[in-house]
């Protein structure tokens, strides 16, 4: 039997076995080839040999300050089948929100995960940890949210912080909020991997772990920790109202016959010239729309302090610095990104250069004199 009906007869079992579809299965493969930048074709094939044929990494997914957000949103990815297949894939052993197990269960699973499969395991973050008064305001098992974080990274091979609450603090790190949330790498240092947004889209979660199943390693990353694959580019690059932001045609308010045209969002605060993301190739939904498309600026939710950066409907781009000062378009065009080492080997960390190009800084053009 030759190479290739070697790996017809692998797939072709291992589609049996998981009774999938072999068209909804490549078509699944296809749309994470696409995120992951590889061919449609032989990115597809080898995608889906990978996720038929390699062994399933143990993931332990904690929740700690969080609505639930970024796990709703991986429920809702565009291809459920190949979303069941992927978590199936990852051995999915602690997770509090989609288990059966609950109290003393849940924690020995947890427990018992990191015994089996020391330096093997994925360690995922959902929601902010929250080191104000000891830890107090988040508990796991009647313990600090820190603790239990700390314990339970000790001896992952890998670190996935999901969504803007455990990239960045979120919600609980806005100003005034009591808890003092901070992100993940706040807590255990680099070499974190940032899947932001607010919640991060189902696909941009799917694809880092089937890069991992692909490649036997983390995605390249960017000056902020995230997956080069996904946050390359900016919502402004690729925007559907690109057009009018060119020839300056904007929308001044919700109602007016620019917004009714499609216009661009720029003077109603859209967030896009320095916001990081691939809502307008993804989409939400099964890629039916996203925000701005759908009428609503960009608030910018995938990047650091997006709740203090002003008015979401201010009429400007994204503000340059964040609360503690720091200048957060220059830290994303200049920053050194971080590459995760080999999944299986632990956490190796390699220094590679950001691609990001630097947003506008300064006024579109000619914002007055093509509105109606």
């Amino acid at each position: 039997m030759s190479g290739e009906e070697k790996i017809e007869s692998a797939l072709r079992e291992f589609l049996e076995r998981k009774r999938i579809n072999r068209r909804d299965f490549l078509k699944g493969c296809g749309i994470l080839a696409m995120v992951l930048g590889l061919s449609q074709v032989d990115g597809a094939a080898k995608v889906a040999l990978a996720l038929a044929t390699k062994p399933r990494p143990p993931v332990i997914w904690l929740s700690l300050q969080d609505c639930t957000g970024c796990t709703e949103s991986l429920t809702r990815s565009q291809s459920p089948q190949l979303l069941n297949l992927i978590l199936s894939d990852l051995s999915l052993d602690y997770h509090e929100t989609l288990q059966a197990a609950a109290g003393a269960g849940a924690e020995e699973s947890r427990l018992a995960t990191m015994r089996d499969y020391a330096g093997k395991y994925v360690l995922v973050v959902e929601g902010s940890p929250t080191p104000q008064d000891g830890g107090v305001y988040c508990a796991l098992g009647g313990r600090s949210n820190i603790d239990v974080l700390k314990e339970t990274a000790a001896s992952a091979a890998a670190v996935v912080a999901v969504g803007n609450c455990a990239c960045f603090g979120g919600i609980p790190g806005a100003r005034q909020s009591p808890s003092g949330g901070v992100g993940v790498r706040d807590i255990l240092g680099s070499g974190v991997v940032h899947i932001a947004g607010c919640p991060p889209i189902a696909e941009a979660i799917t694809a880092t772990f089937a890069h991992l199943l692909v490649f036997d390693r983390l995605p390249e990353l960017d000056g902020l920790g995230r997956p080069l694959e996904t946050y390359r580019n900016t919502i402004h690059d690729r925007c559907v109202r690109r057009t009018f932001y060119d020839s300056g045609q904007y929308a001044k308010n919700f109602d007016d016959q620019g917004a009714k045209q499609g216009y661009c969002l720029y003077l109603l605060g859209c967030k896009g010239p320095t916001t990081y993301n691939a809502c307008p190739t993804l989409r939400w939904n099964g890629g039916v729309s996203y925000p701005i498309q759908s009428g609503h600026p960009c608030l910018g939710c995938s990047e650091p302090h997006f709740w203090d950066g002003g008015g979401f409907y201010a009429g400007q781009s994204a503000p340059l610095a964040s609360p503690s000062g720091v200048i957060t378009a220059v830290a994303i065009a200049a920053g050194a990104a971080l590459g995760a080492g080999a999944i299986l080997t632990g956490r190796a960390k390699n220094h590679t250069t950001s691609s990001h190009a630097a947003p506008p800084t300064s006024d579109p053009p000619n914002p007055e004199e093509k509105t109606p």
